[in-house]
């Protein structure tokens, strides 16, 4: 019984060691690509894209705000879509309903 709550112990340890190494290792990212560009201005502007809430979501749409609200990404999100949560500074998502109709946007 001691055995296998010691095995057990050990394998919890090294599981939450291995999610502390990668979590240490992370910090700002400073890779050319991102430093690039928030220098040059290509973080999204929600507030710019505002006037999408109400429309059907389409490709021509979403390039249209996406350009609008200075966004290098831009993507629709359905209501039971499985989506990446890393934050991206960059990207304009479209929150669409049952009917494509956009219902909110943010950047993210």
């Amino acid at each position: 019984m001691t055995r296998i709550l010691l095995i057990g112990a050990v394998l919890a340890a090294a599981s939450l060691a291995g999610c502390a190494t990668g979590t240490q290792s992370a910090g700002p990212d400073t890779s050319a690509a991102a430093t690039s560009s928030s220098t040059n201005g290509r973080d999204c502007n929600a507030d710019l894209a505002e006037s999408a809430v109400g429309q059907k979501a389409n490709a021509e749409v979403l390039e249209t705000y996406r350009a609008q609200s200075g966004a290098k990404l831009a993507r629709i999100l359905r209501p039971r879509d499985v989506i990446t949560m890393e934050y991206n500074p960059q990207r304009l998502n479209l929150r669409v309903d049952e009917q494509d109709m956009v219902i909110s946007v943010n950047c993210s």
